[in-house]
C-alpha cells in the first residue's frame, strides 16, 4: 500500500495549518516588505543583554540549568514569576506554571479541559494560532459578536445560555488581529458571567505592556471572584520570542492538570531560558527595556495610521493604543486573499483577515503589523497597498 493512503487522526480533518506560516515562505523573498507577522523589531531584541545574563546564570548555577528540571518550573523563576504576575494584575494568584510560549499555555488548557464536541466561545476574529489549537482538540467554536470596543457582554451571555460552553477564549488588550482593547466595564462583566455560569475564561494577554498611549485597564482576572479566569502571558513580545518563555496563572487545580499534561509534551520549559527571564525580573530590567521599545513602536504605529488616512474612501481601520496590529476593512467588493497576490508581486505582504475568522467570513479585511518594518518600509509598503486598492 502506498504511504499516500495513510489515515491521519480525524482531529486534523478541519485543520490545514497556519496561513501565516505559509505566508512566511513568501516573505523570505529578498526585498519583501512584510506587514504579515507579529515579530518584534530586530532593534528590540536585547541580544547583548541576554548574552550577559546567560553567562551570569551559567556561572552561578550552570550544572543545574543544564540538567533536567521540574515540570513545575525552575524554582527561582517560579518565585519571581508569581510576584511579577500578581503585580501585573493586582491580585494574588494561587499558582503559576512556566510554559514554552503562551501558545503552549492554550494547548495545555485545552488538553486539560476540552473533550471532543465541547463548546469554546471565541472572539471573531481571533488569533489563528490558538483557533487552530482549539480545532485540534475538536472543540465546537462559536463566535461572540463584537463592536469597535471588542466582545459584547450581552451576546456573550446569550451564547452561554444557548451553547453551555466549557470555556471563553479572549485577548482583551490590543487584540490580535484587530488591536482593540476591551473596556473596563466589559472586563468586569466577563468575569461576573464566568462566575455566574461556571465557565472557564482563558484571558490571553501577551501584548499588555506594549502600550503607547491611553490608560491601562485592569485584567479580567482582577475581577475574578470564583477562580474561573486563567491568565495567560508571555515574555516573547517584550524580551524575545526565541526564548519561548510564557506562563499560565490561576486556579491551582487547573494548573496541576496542565502540569501533568506538560510532562508528556516537553517535560519542562528550558531551564536556561527560565533563568534568563528570572534575572530580568529580579534585576528589574524589564521596565526600562519595555519603555525603550515602546517609543519606537508607537512612532511606527502612528506612521501606519497616517498612511491609512490617505487610503481610498470606504476603507475603515482600527486605532489601537498599543500592541502590534492594525485591522483594516476594505470595500466589500475587494477580496483581500486575491489582492495578496498582487501585493506580493510588488514585494509587499500582509495577512488576509478571513484567516482569523471562525466562520471564514470578512474576505475584505487585512491585518497589518508595524513592529517589524522600518519607517521607510512602512511608507513604501502602505503606498503600494493603497495603489492596489485604488486599482481594485
Amino acid at each position: 500500500m502506498d504511504i499516500s493512503q495513510i489515515r491521519f487522526a480525524t482531529r486534523f480533518d478541519k485543520v490545514t495549518g497556519s496561513a501565516i506560516r505559509e505566508i512566511f515562505k513568501v516573505i523570505a523573498q529578498p526585498g519583501m516588505i512584510s506587514f504579515a507577522g507579529g515579530n518584534p523589531s530586530l532593534d528590540a531584541l536585547p541580544d547583548a543583554q541576554v548574552s550577559d545574563l546567560a553567562r551570569d546564570v551559567l556561572a552561578q548555577d550552570g550544572k543545574a540549568l543544564l540538567q533536567y528540571g521540574a515540570t513545575e518550573g525552575y524554582a527561582p523563576f517560579l518565585q519571581s514569576l508569581k510576584a511579577y504576575v500578581e503585580k501585573q494584575i493586582g491580585v494574588e494568584v494561587p499558582a503559576v506554571l512556566p510554559v514554552t510560549g503562551s501558545t503552549q499555555a492554550m494547548d495545555l488548557l485545552c488538553k486539560a479541559m476540552i473533550d471532543p464536541g465541547d463548546t469554546i466561545l471565541v472572539e471573531n476574529p481571533s488569533f489563528l494560532g490558538n483557533l487552530q489549537c482549539m480545532k485540534l482538540y475538536q472543540a465546537n467554536l462559536v463566535p461572540v459578536e463584537s463592536d469597535e470596543n471588542g466582545l459584547l457582554p450581552d451576546d456573550l451571555e446569550k451564547k452561554i445560555l444557548q451553547y453551555h460552553p466549557k470555556m471563553l477564549y479572549t485577548i482583551p488588550t490590543f487584540q490580535n488581529p484587530t488591536g482593540k482593547t476591551l473596556p473596563e466595564d466589559r472586563r468586569k462583566a466577563v468575569a461576573e458571567l464566568a462566575n455566574k455560569y461556571g465557565m472557564l475564561v482563558a484571558e490571553d494577554d501577551p501584548y499588555r505592556d506594549l502600550r503607547y498611549e491611553g490608560t491601562p485597564c485592569r485584567a479580567i482576572k482582577y475581577y475574578d471572584r470564583g477562580g474561573w479566569v486563567m491568565f495567560l502571558g508571555s515574555f516573547s513580545k517584550v524580551i524575545s520570542p526565541g526564548l519561548r518563555v510564557g506562563y499560565i496563572a490561576g486556579d491551582a487545580g487547573v494548573i496541576r492538570k496542565c502540569t501533568v499534561g506538560k510532562q508528556s509534551t516537553d517535560v519542562h520549559t528550558a531551564n536556561l531560558n527560565q533563568a534568563i527571564v528570572d534575572q530580568y525580573l529580579r534585576r528589574d530590567l524589564l521596565p526600562s527595556h519595555i519603555s525603550s521599545i515602546c517609543e519606537g513602536y508607537g512612532a511606527k504605529m502612528r506612521l501606519m495610521l497616517d498612511c491609512l488616512e490617505k487610503f481610498p474612501e470606504g476603507v475603515r481601520f482600527t486605532r489601537p493604543q498599543g500592541g502590534l496590529f492594525i485591522w483594516a476593512e476594505l470595500p466589500e467588493r475587494i477580496d483581500a486573499v486575491r489582492m495578496l497576490s498582487a501585493a506580493v508581486e510588488k514585494k509587499v505582504a500582509y495577512v488576509p483577515g478571513t484567516y482569523f475568522c471562525v466562520d471564514g467570513a470578512h474576505l475584505n479585511t487585512i491585518r497589518l503589523n508595524f513592529s517589524n518594518s522600518t519607517p521607510e518600509q512602512i511608507e513604501t509598503g502602505m503606498n503600494i497597498i493603497r495603489e492596489i486598492i485604488e486599482q481594485q
